[in-house]
C-alpha cells in the first residue's frame, strides 16, 4: 500500500502464544518505548509521522508510555492520528490482560484516540453497554464517540449474525455495516484484528475517506483469510496474499445503517 512503517515492539516472541508447544521471548520494558520515541524525536522525524497505532499492551506502565508517545507526536505533528486497538479479550476467553491494563485502556488510551478498533467485547468494556442487536451496536458506537474518539471500527460484531462475519464503522456523521462470509478454520487464525487495524490506518494515511478505508480493509482482510484458508494453515499468509492489500479480489460493499 506504499506506507512506511516504524515498528516499536512491546513484546518479541518466537510465535504467538496459542501454540500448545509454548513460545519463547520477552516483553519489553515501558522505558524501551519511551527511549525509541525520544530517539526518533532527536533526529526530528516525528513531524513526518502521520499515525501511531497501538495494540497489545502487557502492563499499565506500557500504556503510560504509549500515552506519552501520543502526546509527543501530537506536539510535533498535530494532524497525526492515534489509532488504538484496545486488546483486552473476547467473549469466549474473557479478559486476557491484567486489570491495570484494562483500566488504562478504558479510562485513558481509548478516550485519547482519534480511532479505536475494538471487538464487541472490548466495545462493551469501554461503553458499559450490552450489544445484542444492530440498534445496540449503533448506540454503543455513538456512546463511544461521545467519550472522545472520532471513529469506532468494530472489527467483529459476533451477535449480529451466525451466517456472516460482521464489522461496523461509526463516524461522527454516519454508521456503516460490512458483512462477509464466514470461513471455517480448524483453529482460528491469530492477528486478524491487527491486520484490520493496519489496513484501515494505511487507508486513512493514503487519503481514503473513512468509508473507503473501511471497505478496503474489510475486503483486503477477507482476501488474506481466503488465501490462509486455502493454504490450510492458521498463520496469516500475508506475503502469499500481499496483492490483496492493494487490489482486494472480493468486493463486499458496506451499507450505511444510520
Amino acid at each position: 500500500m506504499g506506507v512506511e512503517v516504524w515498528p516499536i515492539h512491546t513484546v518479541q516472541f518466537s510465535n504467538h502464544t496459542q501454540y500448545q508447544q509454548g513460545w519463547s521471548g520477552r516483553a519489553f520494558d515501558s522505558s524501551d518505548i519511551t527511549d525509541l520515541i525520544a530517539g526518533i524525536d532527536k533526529i526530528e522525524q516525528l513531524v513526518n509521522c502521520d499515525a501511531l497505532v497501538s495494540g497489545y499492551q502487557g502492563s499499565g506502565a506500557q500504556c503510560d508510555s504509549v500515552a506519552a508517545a501520543v502526546a509527543k507526536l501530537k506536539e510535533r505533528n498535530p494532524n497525526a492520528l492515534y489509532v488504538c486497538d484496545p486488546v483486552m479479550g473476547d467473549p469466549k476467553k474473557g479478559c486476557i490482560v491484567p486489570e491495570e491494563v484494562t483500566d488504562k485502556l478504558v479510562n485513558g488510551l481509548m478516550s485519547l484516540a482519534d480511532v479505536i478498533v475494538p471487538n464487541q467485547f472490548e466495545l462493551t468494556q469501554f461503553t458499559g453497554m450490552e450489544i445484542n442487536t444492530l440498534e445496540d451496536a449503533i448506540a454503543a458506537c455513538r456512546h463511544a464517540i461521545s467519550k472522545g474518539p472520532k471513529m469506532v471500527l468494530v472489527k467483529h460484531l459476533h451477535s449480529l449474525s451466525d451466517e456472516s462475519f460482521s464489522m461496523m464503522l461509526a463516524t461522527e456523521e454516519a454508521v456503516y455495516l460490512a458483512q462477509r462470509p464466514h470461513l471455517e478454520f480448524a483453529k482460528q487464525p491469530v492477528g486478524v484484528g491487527d491486520l484490520i487495524s493496519g489496513l484501515f490506518t494505511a487507508g486513512l494515511v493514503k487519503g481514503k475517506s473513512p468509508k473507503q478505508a473501511f471497505e478496503h480493509a474489510h475486503n483486503a482482510a477477507y482476501g488474506v483469510l481466503k488465501v490462509t484458508h486455502e493454504s490450510q494453515t492458521w498463520e496469516l499468509q500475508t506475503i502469499k496474499a500481499q496483492d490483496e492489500f492493494v487490489e482486494p479480489s472480493s468486493n463486499y460493499a458496506v451499507q450505511e445503517v444510520s
